[in-house]
């Protein structure tokens, strides 16, 4: 009998799915619709055997993510205050974390948020067209549609890897499946694979460095559930 694990980064998890489906699903998809969906998506990971023909067990799906911030910010455009915890964004998270709450075999493991980084800053695609806009001596206005709410969380990749060496070194599972999409797992994955464990990352089809590869013992997104981007060069998926 093998027993796989499944663990999730919940901010990769919900920045990928929203550009996957097309559109801010926050606006269009409910709190329930996602969890019901990322517990069905990881039970389909479990599912698949492809190394051995024992039967699969789920050993548990585990996701890491931070709480929604309630503080109260100042906003640089309205020269007002804004108060997270009455905005829709934190609505619909503390409701996904109550449905997720409620699916059988998942652990919720979670980090803290930083309160001295929570502030306005400016979206990347907005700071381009500043630029570009500056350099041909245009003038730009600058909207709330242009702004964004950066945060940095802590906790979070210390948890995930205290799971995973706890996991490898207990001989708890046979399989750890990653969804995640940079390299800061690297080390607990090599911890794990040499205790044994088959590690395969999901990193839904964003491309990964060449040199992440040596780390794992394969990659794998479910193309039947998450739609693969007409892009997306990584053929190594299934």
């Amino acid at each position: 009998m093998q027993k796989v694990a499944i663990m999730v980064d919940g901010g990769f998890f919900q920045k990928r799915y929203q550009a996957l489906t097309k559109g801010p699903q926050k606006g269009k998809q409910s709190a329930a619709e996602v969890a019901a969906f990322l517990v069905k998506y990881c039970q389909r990971h479990a599912e698949a055997n492809d190394v051995s023909e024992e039967p699969i067990v789920l050993y548990r799906i585990f996701y890491y993510d931070c709480m929604p911030s309630n503080k109260i910010l100042f906003n640089p455009l309205t020269k007002g205050t804004e108060e997270l915890g009455k905005s829709d964004q934190y609505k619909w998270m503390m409701d996904f974390f109550k449905e997720l709450k409620k699916k059988r075999k998942v652990a919720i493991r979670r980090g803290v948020l930083s309160d001295d980084s929570i502030r306005y800053g400016i979206k990347l695609e907005s700071v381009n067209k500043i630029i570009d806009a500056l350099q041909n001596g245009k003038t730009i206005n600058i909207n709330q549609n242009d702004l964004v709410v950066n945060i940095k969380q802590k906790g979070v990749d210390m948890r995930l890897g205290l799971d995973i060496a706890s996991l490898a070194y207990k001989k708890q599972v046979d399989k750890i499946i990653l969804i995640a999409g940079d390299s800061d797992f690297v080390p607990a994955a090599k911890l794990a694979r040499r205790e044994g464990i088959d590690f395969v990352l999901d990193p839904l089809w964003n491309n990964i460095k060449d040199d992440l590869f040596e780390h794992i013992d394969g990659m794998k997104t479910c193309k039947d559930l998450l739609p693969r981007p007409p892009r997306c060069s990584t053929a190594c998926h299934k």
